[in-house]
């Protein structure tokens, strides 16, 4: 039930997902008040993709997320669905500028192109990160540091 908590990666299109999976929690502050976020990585269908299910907890709310990654056309991808009834899609890319272990995905979004990415932290979880892409570069606008879930 623990999660994985180095970051070797395993073989095949979803073997960079390896160090994700398991239960993971994070707390941070935003301006809805204080958040409590939980994602859940498991093998699915045949451990043909990875299934994320996501839920953030506000003070008088919450949002939740379902996303699957698998390969499309040789390449790793995922397709998300939330509470809100948004949906995207986005292919694996890299984000050398975050870390050199990084796992990145972007996505073109109606506002224009945005990025998640996760990459291993010293405390033996990860950070995810939020970003949308400006002229200067990124734009952050979310980041959560995670443990693993006892």
């Amino acid at each position: 039930m623990g999660a994985t908590l180095n970051w070797k990666k395993g073989r095949g299109t979803l073997g960079p997902l390896a160090p994700l999976l398991g239960a993971w929690v994070a707390t941070a502050e935003s301006p809805m008040g204080k958040l409590i976020c939980e994602r859940n990585f498991e093998t699915v269908l045949g451990g043909k993709y990875v299934q994320l299910t996501c839920t953030w907890r506000f003070a008088k709310s919450t949002y939740e997320e379902v996303a699957l990654f698998g390969a499309a056309d040789g390449t790793l991808a995922f397709w998300s669905y939330t509470s809100d009834g948004k949906r995207s899609n986005g292919v694996r890319t890299s984000a050398p500028d975050i870390h050199p272990d990084a796992l990145c995905f972007e996505a073109e979004m109606p506002a224009g192109v945005a990025r998640q990415v996760y990459w291993p932290n010293e405390l033996g979880g990860f950070d995810w990160v939020v970003e949308s892409r400006t002229k200067k570069g990124w734009n952050r606008f979310v980041l959560h540091r995670y443990a693993a879930v006892e």
